[in-house]
């Protein structure tokens, strides 16, 4: 059995084991309902680091934050339809309130309920974006009292992205997020669940057009940072208020876009230097002050000089235009790092939350039973491929593990990084069955390689180690 195999089969024997435990019973019977249902992904991240522009970019539409008596609630944004948004309030029922789609997002009249009183929140919502993913827009993280706030929410993830908005300024509180996260010895032992976003990128590079590519450099090095290296899969760049933009904009801010483009290009540059000259209401300019306000709010300096810039080079319609935006903004690298890390993995992540929520069950609600369903745990997750697969994916991608010419291809491969199906590992052009002749050649000349690997004095341990893991996920495939 594989891993969420294992790990349900586990919650089943605990269930029977606390059939006269009402809150455990409730406990363990939503871990398996999770099992069928979108990887719930946490952003997390300080004030003012952009996390509800990165939810909204993530979805598709402006969403978040969701605010209650002026303050912001934690949200979880599920695939729903028709629009509607449910508060939890702290010892009180839940209250549902209408919704409907706005012009470019989500409005909803929460009344009067102060924000405080307001436990969490949930919004469905339709979206292609939220079929694979729920995606929580955290409480911000800071003192001591807000962490323990963040960790009772985060608790129901799979996966977190953990934001950094200047990692030029990163500290050890600055990090104390993407710790607290792996604050579990499960989650310690297996540090595979989150991704560390740089989060202001285009601030990174002076808010040039190639703002981005100066920012990309800066997560390769911060990769191996304390923290970031240890604890994260990987460090993505992302201009999350462009990426929002490109993901919610309409034809009237292209309409302007155009017209600015228009600009003589020396002109726009004197105009774009700063905030301030943009939004002066003297400036000589085909688009007026009002929207010109609006259009900073929207895009920022980077969005807007790299929008006026793409559509002068061809990006002449809105799909074109909204693409390339968000291309060189770093939402669709992100997006694609989600779904290689996350999205493909999701039963894996999925059986390691419930491993660690039955794993404090047991500590916290002894029985009978529990010493050998602990002893069951244990071994589950000491022999748990799928966990050392991920990690290996991370090393290599990251630069933390390297192997020699191209063995780190082939090595990426086989543990899954372009599809965990057995075609995609090996490399066929189509899914041959496990008997075949081109599965078995292209399987077992796999295997024999790598156990050559391993054995080989001219890697060193590390190397070794990484051989060993493919020669597991190889021999997984020939059972």
């Amino acid at each position: 059995m594989n891993l969420p195999e294992r790990t349900a089969h586990l919650v089943h024997r605990a269930l029977r084991r606390y059939h006269d435990h009402a809150e455990a019973n409730a406990l363990l019977g939503r871990q398996l309902a999770r099992f069928d249902e979108p990887l719930r992904l946490a952003v997390v991240g300080p004030g003012r680091s952009g996390k509800s522009t990165l939810v909204n970019a993530l979805v598709g539409a402006q969403v978040a934050p969701l605010e209650s008596g002026g303050t912001a609630v934690p949200c979880w944004y599920r695939a729903g339809s028709p629009p509607r948004v449910t508060l939890y309030p702290a010892g009180a029922p839940p209250r549902e309130y209408p919704a409907e789609r706005a012009e470019r997002g989500l409005a909803t009249d929460l009344g009067d309920l102060p924000g405080t009183e307001a436990q969490h929140a949930a919004v469905d919502w339709p979206s292609r974006s939220l079929q694979e993913l729920t995606v929580l827009d955290a409480p911000a993280a800071g003192d001591h009292a807000s962490e323990q706030r963040l960790t009772a929410h985060t608790a129901d993830a799979d996966a977190a992205l953990c934001l950094v908005p200047d990692p030029h300024r990163a500290t050890t509180a600055s990090t104390a997020p993407l710790r607290e996260l792996h604050q579990h010895p499960i989650a310690a032992a297996a540090p595979v669940h989150t991704l560390t976003v740089l989060s202001r990128a285009d601030e990174l590079g002076a808010c040039r057009v190639d703002a981005l590519i100066s920012a990309r450099q800066i997560a390769r090095k911060y990769r191996h940072t304390a923290g970031a290296g240890e604890l994260s899969q990987d460090t993505i760049a992302v201009a999350a208020l462009a990426g929002e933009a490109a993901r919610t904009i309409d034809d009237t801010e292209f309409g302007a876009l155009t017209a600015l483009a228009s600009v003589p290009k020396d002109d726009l540059a004197t105009q774009l230097i700063s905030v301030d000259r943009f939004a002066d209401a003297e400036l000589r300019s085909p688009v007026a002050p009002g929207m010109r306000h609006a259009l900073l709010l929207r895009f920022g300096l980077f969005g807007l000089r790299l929008a006026t810039t793409l559509i002068r080079q061809g990006a002449t319609t809105m799909p074109t235009l909204a693409a390339q935006i968000a291309q060189r903004s770093g939402i669709s690298d992100l997006r694609e790092a989600i779904r290689q890390h996350f999205v493909d993995r999701a039963g894996v992540l999925k059986a390691r939350a419930a491993l660690i929520v039955l794993d404090k069950l047991l500590r916290s609600v002894p029985n009978a039973g529990a010493r050998e369903l602990h002893d069951e745990l244990d071994s589950i997750v000491a022999g748990a491929h799928e966990l050392a697969e991920l990690r290996l994916l991370s090393g290599l991608a990251t630069g933390r593990v390297t192997l020699p010419d191209e063995l780190g291809d082939e090595a990426a491969r086989l543990a899954g990084a372009n599809g965990t199906r057995a075609a995609a590992r090996l490399n066929l052009d189509r899914d041959y069955p496990p008997g075949s002749p081109p599965y078995r050649e292209a399987l077992f000349g796999a295997l024999w390689r790598w156990r050559a690997y391993a054995e080989s004095p001219v890697l060193d341990n590390a190397q070794r180690h990484a051989a060993r893991l493919v020669v597991r996920s190889c021999e997984e495939l020939a059972r």
